[in-house]
């Protein structure tokens, strides 16, 4: 098994990373972190490439998790944020992902096929008109 804690690109990943935050400033929807792994276990990664795509009816998150098997992704939303947890036998993802708007959770339809995870949500509806 490799062992990552001696990397010698972990600095360069982590410089990498910390550029791209400071690029996005505090609107991104994705934060970047570079993990090594140290344990022996999965590598833990934040390095999940996402798209995420919006028109008037829905909201598609499109991200590259390879190396895990679809039983081992979990999903979980509230709403406004995605939750993307995933383990394979020598990768971990763990993602936070703010929507750009709000999502009608229970309308969630996922795929994952060939490492590509799609998770299309309906938007919440419009605010309603409150008669008086």
């Amino acid at each position: 098994m490799r062992d990552d804690r001696d990397d010698p690109f972990d600095e360069f990943f982590s410089e990498i990373e910390r550029m791209m935050n400071e690029m996005m400033g505090g609107d991104a929807n994705v934060h970047f972190e570079h993990n090594a792994g140290t344990n022996g276990g999965p590598e833990p990664t934040g390095n999940v490439h996402m798209d995420i795509h919006e028109s008037d009816d829905e909201v598609r998150l499109v991200a590259d998790i390879p190396g895990v098997d679809k039983e081992d992704i979990e999903l979980q939303c509230d709403g406004r944020t995605l939750h993307l947890d995933a383990t394979g036998e020598t990768r971990e993802y763990r993602e936070q992902v703010s929507l750009p708007v709000s999502v009608d959770e229970q309308s969630a339809q996922a795929t994952y096929n060939n490492g590509v995870l799609e998770v299309v949500f309906d938007r919440d509806g419009d605010s309603t008109s409150i008669d008086i």
